[in-house]
């Protein structure tokens, strides 16, 4: 037997060779967790980081990065939605110098820049429409600056002005918004859209300009805010003016009858209808000296001689010159009379004055104001315990939180002195048809709340959902370490020896003749098995050599 001893291999691979079937096993699987652990770590250490280059980007602009980016051998990758463009972080200031010198991105929208592309030649309506396609593209623009607005398309509606149409047909607009999830525009906004577009275009009424949205909702149904059937403005100034009746209530009454024992509520009816009228009064004037002068006309006339036309058949009779006239040299002069006489006619002198007074007018114009107080209603309870009837002997349950803080029943003096107070507070009036009550009442203790399970409160849920995800890995590597670990590592430490110990001291049932009952000299069998007891004892990976041998089958 000393002489079919083989030698020994290296260290490494008689270790392998003693393992059995299942430990090789465990070992190869072990080996490849830390193989795919070591590859997945290298790859997610080597994977550069990668930072926003461009968001929101068309794709006729993002196909014209794209190919300026693998131009300039820089990698690249979308996001989750595609509408952004991702490259690694060190590299993002200088692409994006890099692609404006190119004039990328150049927008999905085009504004005034278009008309600075004019080529020759170009006709009228050409031109006209280039200036309408820029002037919807700058109104784009415009609207885009809006936080809650997503996209958004104006389209321009702008009619050939011609000087011989007695009748100009006005320009138009419509607009269509789409908006972030989970936003929306109000109604002053949406005013503001209206007035934006009208406002940019000459000669647009506001009530021209539609606004939808994208779901085919039109949202300027009242541009100015004056119509529709429900205001929100005018919603939230009659919470405001209730809320400030009951806070007025409570700091009223909280000092009489305590803090948290007084509940009130207010609801007010206004009127928000406006109303305008205008009247015109005349009176006549109250003193002669004291009216205004509108115009005066003075018309005056002094005496004179007028020629008379010729009178009688025309002829040389009639057309005779005048004579001349002879005067004495002392008296009067006899001619005018004389030679004149029948060809002149004289007249004394006349004046006329006109004068007009204004008449006393008046204009009144007047306008109603608006969120007028119609009808006030106001309903409040004060915190107080029943009356203990006669021979009672204790407050009932509902009672005795307001027993124990030593409160005690109001009487119908007080209750009607509280109800003065609501009502002085609040500005009662009958006229209008104000309601005005109190009463008073126990307040029922807060019921408490029912219990919930545990595996359904929320915090629990939340905090299962937190140590979820390390639990689970915990759990893993415990079962790495428990069943591929472990047993490797035992069967490292247990010695080679053990295993022909163990097959040696199995006891075997063969058959076989009864020996004698003793034997005083010892067999050669005897011999032989302690003489390979000691080899095994000695040399005890000869040993195992010798039986993996033998359960081979070599010889």
């Amino acid at each position: 037997m000393p002489g079919s001893v083989q030698p020994a291999r290296p260290a490494l691979a008689q270790r392998w060779n003693a393992l059995d079937r299942g430990q090789r096993l465990r070992w190869g699987a072990l080996a490849a967790l830390v193989a795919v652990g070591l590859v997945a770590a290298a790859v997610f250490y080597r994977q550069p980081d990668y930072k926003l280059l461009f968001a929101n980007v068309s794709d006729k602009d993002g196909g014209a990065i794209v190919a300026q980016l693998t131009q300039m051998n820089v990698p690249y990758k979308y996001s989750e939605g595609g509408g952004s463009i991702l490259i690694p972080a060190d590299r993002v200031h200088d692409v994006r110098l890099k692609l404006a010198t190119q004039g990328l991105p150049k927008g999905s929208v085009t504004g005034f820049e278009l008309m600075e592309n004019s080529k020759f030649g170009i006709t009228q309506f050409q031109e006209r429409l280039n200036f309408q396609r820029g002037l919807e593209g700058e109104l784009t623009r415009s609207i885009l600056a809006l936080n809650a607005v997503q996209s958004a398309r104006v389209h321009l509606a702008l009619p050939n002005q011609n000087g011989f149409f007695r009748e100009q047909q006005k320009p138009s607009a419509s607009v269509l918004l789409s908006l972030h999830p989970g936003r929306m525009l109000d109604r002053a906004q949406i005013a503001g859209i209206v007035h934006l577009v009208a406002s940019s275009v000459p000669e647009m009424d506001p009530a021209a300009v539609s606004v939808l949205d994208d779901t085919g909702k039109l949202l300027s149904q009242s541009p100015d805010g004056s119509a529709g059937s429900v205001d929100m403005q005018q919603f939230l100034y009659t919470q405001q003016v209730e809320q400030q009746y009951v806070r007025r209530i409570l700091d009223i009454l909280e000092p009489v009858v305590g803090k948290n024992n007084v509940k009130a509520q207010v609801s007010a009816e206004l009127d928000f209808s406006q109303t305008e009228s205008t009247s015109e009064q005349h009176r006549p004037n109250q003193a002669a000296d004291g009216g205004a002068v509108r115009s005066q006309q003075v018309m005056e006339t002094n005496g004179e001689k007028t020629a008379t036309p010729p009178t009688g058949v025309p002829g040389a009779t009639s057309n005779q010159p005048p004579q001349n006239s002879t005067a004495p040299i002392n008296g009067a002069n006899p001619a005018p009379q004389a030679a004149g006489a029948g060809q002149g006619n004289s007249q004394g002198s006349k004046r006329e004055s006109i004068i007009n007074y204004e008449v006393d007018k008046t204009v009144k114009v007047t306008r109603g104001s608006t969120g007028n107080i119609k009808r006030l209603t106001a309903a409040v309870v004060v915190n107080a315990p029943l009356a203990v009837p006669a021979g009672g002997d204790a407050a009932t349950a509902a009672n005795a939180a307001a027993v124990s803080s030593g409160m005690r029943p109001l009487t119908a003096q007080q209750q009607e002195q509280l109800l003065t107070l609501v009502r002085e507070t609040v500005g009662y009036s009958a006229d209008r048809g104000d309601s005005v009550n109190l009463v008073s009442a126990p307040f029922m203790g807060e019921a408490a709340p029912a219990e919930l399970p545990l595996w359904r409160d929320p915090e629990v849920q939340a905090m299962a959902k937190g140590l979820g995800v390390p639990i689970a890995l915990a759990l893993f590597g415990a079962l790495v370490l428990l069943g591929l670990v472990r047993p490797l590592l035992k069967s490292r430490k247990a010695a080679p020896g053990s295993q022909l110990n163990a097959i040696e001291g199995e006891a075997l049932d063969r058959p076989a003749l009864p020996g004698p009952a003793t034997e005083l000299t010892p067999t050669k069998e005897q011999v032989r098995m302690d003489q390979a007891r000691a080899l095994a004892k000695q040399n005890p990976i000869a040993v195992a050599n010798i039986v993996k041998t033998w359960i081979n089958g070599e010889s």
